[in-house]
């Protein structure tokens, strides 16, 4: 991940994002770097427009995050009441069977 932070910091400075610039980035984040991953994340930026990328990056977590985050909460109330109410017919039973 710090590798793709450096490349948009890379990016945000308006530089060019090549091996040396993201090495000496990530090295003076105090990180030492991989070459591999750096090789990596150069040639998978090469050609592309980030600005794009983020746009679309932002728009799509926004969509996904959006319908997630208006549904989970009222499963979640909906089982915890299914597990007070089986915690309360559980604890009558046991009742139950002392005087029965």
């Amino acid at each position: 991940m710090e590798y793709i932070y450096a490349a948009l910091l890379l990016h945000s400075a308006k530089k060019e994002i090549t091996e040396e610039a993201l090495t000496s980035t990530v090295q003076a984040a105090g990180i030492t770097p991989d070459p591999a991953k750096i090789k990596m994340v150069v040639t998978a930026l090469q050609g592309q427009n980030i600005d794009e990328l983020l746009k679309s990056a932002t728009a799509a977590s926004v969509v996904s995050v959006a319908p997630v985050a208006a549904g989970a909460a009222p499963e979640v109330k909906k089982e915890e009441k299914k597990e007070e109410k089986k915690s309360e017919e559980e604890a009558a039973a046991g009742l139950a069977g002392l005087f029965g």
